[in-house]
């Protein structure tokens, strides 16, 4: 287990806060009505495995104009920037209409549209997913290399190209500091009266990725390790027993009414809902990494094997992995996963990284074996702990 020194720490909150409130530009998503007929997408491009399958990009952008649709989900437009995201493609490829589906939305979500809409034009094109359900999930998805494929590091995908890492944060905690005075300094902390039923997390860890991590960083803080996720399991049944787990499913809504007061987040998602939203967000929500041993996880792209909108879906990874997205991940404060890439290039935004600060080298991300251990774990222990 690798540690990130209480300094790094700092400098990466304090830099994300300010890139945060300066950097981001939230727009709403697409409305979530029916795409548009997905059924005249031709056989070749559900079957490229690279944009050269089709012609090159040229080839590419005509079949997907042609298709004039694609379908992504759970993607809130304050999550690692996607409303600016899904903006500019539609912006850059006017053509196409995106529908963004479930925004709230869990990886299991996902999947379960994704096997329920099979054969409708309403299914996911796209999915940006965590581990532990990609894993068990992997013939869901089709082969696709963009065209910088060489600009993903080799352990940040798979060699096929079924998936490959877009981004990552660390796990924090959010706190409305107009009801926790003092910001807590360990997970233990959140054991205490003060928090008594204050503390949400981001849904189901047996569904959700983000809900997982927050298991996996109550584990990392209480003895607990990549390996050995049970005493976060241990923790959350403690947190229910005082009073203090509130199972509302957080949003920016319930972090303003005060509904939610304390959540356990990706840190570009806590800085997100803060000062950084405007008028729409919440003045006195604040952000802190705990000290210590700190806990990551990249996302995964990946294409949905029967795909409505295959050229769509094939094109929206291309666009994801451009410089100028890659730079609006980092601007949320989500490292993305061609950053080594950019920075070698000169493609990052050097601003944007300065106050940022360099991506942590050193923190607890769980593998792909971890993670299916983790999951079989919390399929059998989580309930029993919170109910």
């Amino acid at each position: 287990m690798q540690t990130l020194p209480k300094k790094s720490v700092r400098r990466l909150v304090a830099g994300l806060a300010f890139t945060a409130a300066v950097g981001i530009a939230l727009t709403g998503c697409s409305s979530s009505s029916t795409a548009g007929s997905g059924s005249s997408a031709n056989s070749n491009a559900a079957t490229a495995t690279s944009a050269k399958d089709l012609g090159g990009m040229d080839g590419l952008v005509k079949a997907a104009n042609a298709e004039g649709a694609l379908n992504v989900i759970t993607l809130p437009p304050s999550w690692a920037n996607y409303g600016k995201i899904i903006a500019g493609f539609e912006k850059k490829y006017p053509k196409i209409k995106i529908t963004s589906a479930n925004p709230n939305g869990s990886s299991a979500d996902e999947v379960a549209a994704a096997k329920s809409l099979k054969g409708q034009s309403t299914a996911p094109d796209v999915f940006d997913i965590g581990t532990a359900v990609l894993n068990d999930n992997l013939d869901l998805m089709a082969k696709y290399k963009v065209s910088n494929w060489s600009d993903i590091p080799a352990d940040f995908k798979d060699a096929d190209g079924a998936w490959y890492y877009d981004y990552t944060g660390l796990m924090s905690i959010g706190y409305d500091s107009s009801v926790i005075k003092t910001a807590p300094t360990s997970v233990k902390d959140l054991l205490g009266s003060d928090y008594k039923n204050k503390v949400s997390i981001k849904g189901d860890p047996t569904q959700a990725n983000e809900a997982a991590s927050a298991v996996y960083l109550a584990a990392l803080g209480n003895g607990g390790s990549a390996d050995d996720i049970q005493p976060g399991i241990d923790f959350f049944k403690d947190l229910k027993s005082k009073g203090n787990f509130n199972s509302t499913l957080p949003t920016q809504a319930t972090v303003n009414s005060g509904e939610t007061p304390v959540v356990i987040q990706w840190s570009y998602n806590n800085l997100a809902w803060g000062p950084a939203a405007g008028s729409a967000g919440n003045p006195n929500w604040k952000t802190v990494v705990l000290p210590g041993t700190a806990l990551g996880s990249y996302y995964n792209q990946a294409i949905n094997k029967d795909a409505p909108h295959p050229a769509a879906a094939r094109l929206w990874e291309e666009y994801l992995y451009t410089p100028a997205v890659q730079n609006l991940y980092l601007a949320s404060g989500a490292y993305p996963a061609t950053l080594a890439a950019m920075e070698k290039a000169g493609t990052v935004e050097k601003d944007t990284l300065k106050t940022v600060g360099e991506a942590p080298s050193d923190f607890v991300q769980l593998t792909s074996d971890q993670a299916t251990k983790a999951a079989t774990l919390l399929t059998a222990g989580w309930a029993k702990a919170v109910n």
